[in-house]
């Protein structure tokens, strides 16, 4: 089948790569033409693994390739992916401009039949607006080409975004019409083959369906994190009880491990703009409230942690910093918890001394070069003149150090673990006191 995809970004190059992979014929536009040129070359401007090996597989076999001619684009697919941003608003809702700008710009060009589909995050009634822009172009020019708009939210994960599209857990498609149901039945049918996947419902369903997904995990992250500072409280284990929770079938242990909130483009983004549906409509979001004001505070944990061990005034403190993306697996720091920490340590003169696998050029786009930043080759390369260590992101080659090295390396021998993947006793054995999240103090060892 013919596919075009409008906008390269995270979510578009994986949609556009995933369906070249299945054998469609996919061309992906953006606005942006050196970007394109870039991608025309193979070069990806993210890191998502197994992304960078799809695309260039793709262009080799000549199944995706890459434009800036919008008119090109509408004219030859089928399928008109919509995957432009959504950033927020001023007042927190989700800023429709470039969706509208994109649905303009097919009426402008379309000549028959074409399927629209919304994959960027909208709110609610979103797929009435566009419908209506592309129905006002088409007015203009005088042309009665036919046209549907579908629902199609992506439920993709930063740092395993390709395997989700290529095995998902479904695949929501919001229509009000059989015909677009069984054209993009045949288009996901590669995904659909061991069971079935695909939920049909009514267009705003399905735009519904993606912020209460995104706001039911975000909820069960800010839940388990405020458990864990009363358990910080009370005295007991946050790992204990998470674990307690978890064994609970109709808890489960996704999305209930403590750490210091979360980040990224989706949750905090998709949040805000739910609660400005809500407010529209009269209606006081308080859990979403509770959920935005509980990840803000939990932000700064880690601050308050270093603040209490080491004093208000941190000036000549150095501290090195092993994570920088708001997970593993990607270089996205949009709202990342380190950026929250960094960010204070600064104002209160410490330097930071960190490291990230992926992103270091991420870290440095956004501050770029200043005295009280050094982005290291390596982990232990952070531990140089170094107070103490503060873990933000758990990535794998973290999680099993040399913890005697560290010990020897650090002034202070202390970890703050953002995350809880050590052991406080085990590294208390080896002459290091962590300070986790809602964990009580080691039993032995260094203090």
């Amino acid at each position: 089948m013919k596919v075009s995809v409008i906008g390269t970004g995270y979510v578009g190059l994986v949609t556009g790569a995933c369906l070249a992979e299945v054998g469609n014929d996919v061309l992906c536009m953006d606005v942006d033409e050196a970007k394109v040129a870039a991608l025309g070359r193979g070069e990806v401007p993210i890191y998502e693994p197994g992304l960078e090996e799809l695309v260039r597989g793709n262009l080799d076999a000549g199944r995706l390739a890459f434009t800036a001619d919008m008119a090109r684009c509408v004219a030859h697919g089928l399928f008109q992916f919509i995957a432009v941003g959504t950033p927020p608003d001023e007042d927190g809702s989700a800023d429709l401009r470039h969706v509208l700008d994109v649905a303009r710009g097919i009426g402008r060009h379309m000549a028959d039949y074409r399927v629209l589909i919304d994959k960027s995050t909208v709110p609610v009634g979103t797929a009435d607006r566009v419908a209506s822009a592309v129905g006002e172009e088409l007015a203009q020019r005088g042309t009665a080409a036919e046209f549907d708009v579908v629902s199609n939210p992506e439920f993709l994960k930063e740092g395993a975004a390709v395997e989700d599209f290529m095995r998902p857990d479904r695949v929501i498609l919001g229509c009000d019409r059989d015909r677009p149901t069984g054209l993009l039945r045949d288009l996901y049918a590669p995904f659909n083959r061991s069971h079935e996947r695909v939920l049909t419902m009514d267009v705003r369903s399905a735009e519904m369906t993606k912020y209460a997904a995104n706001a039911m995990l975000a909820t069960k992250i800010s839940f388990m994190n405020e458990i864990a500072n009363l358990c910080e409280r009370v005295g007991a284990d946050v790992e204990m009880v998470r674990q307690g929770v978890g064994s609970d079938p109709r808890i489960g242990f996704a999305f209930i491990y403590p750490g210091a909130g979360f980040g990224g483009s989706c949750f905090p983004k998709d949040i805000a703009a739910l609660r400005g549906t809500a407010r529209e409509h009269g209606y006081p979001a308080r859990i979403l409230e509770a959920v935005e004001a509980v990840n803000r505070e939990q932000k700064r944990v880690p601050e308050e942690k270093i603040v209490a061990r080491f004093g208000e005034d941190l000036t000549g403190r150095t501290f090195a910093l092993w994570g920088l993306a708001f997970k593993p697996g990607t270089d996205d720091m949009r709202e990342a918890p380190s950026r929250t920490l960094m960010e204070s340590l600064w104002a209160r003169g410490a330097r930071v001394r960190a490291f990230d696998p992926e992103a270091m050029e991420e870290c440095r786009r956004i501050y770029g070069e200043r005295a009280d930043l050094v982005l290291v080759d390596g982990p232990y390369q952070a531990l140089d003149g170094a107070d103490a260590l503060v873990l933000m992101t758990e990535w794998k080659p973290f999680r099993s150090p040399d913890f005697a090295r560290i010990a020897e390396s650090l002034s202070d021998p202390v970890v703050f673990d953002g995350r809880n993947i050590f052991d406080p006793d085990y590294l208390a054995e080896n002459g290091l006191t962590c300070i986790g999240i809602g964990r009580p103090a080691p039993t032995t060892g260094a203090e």
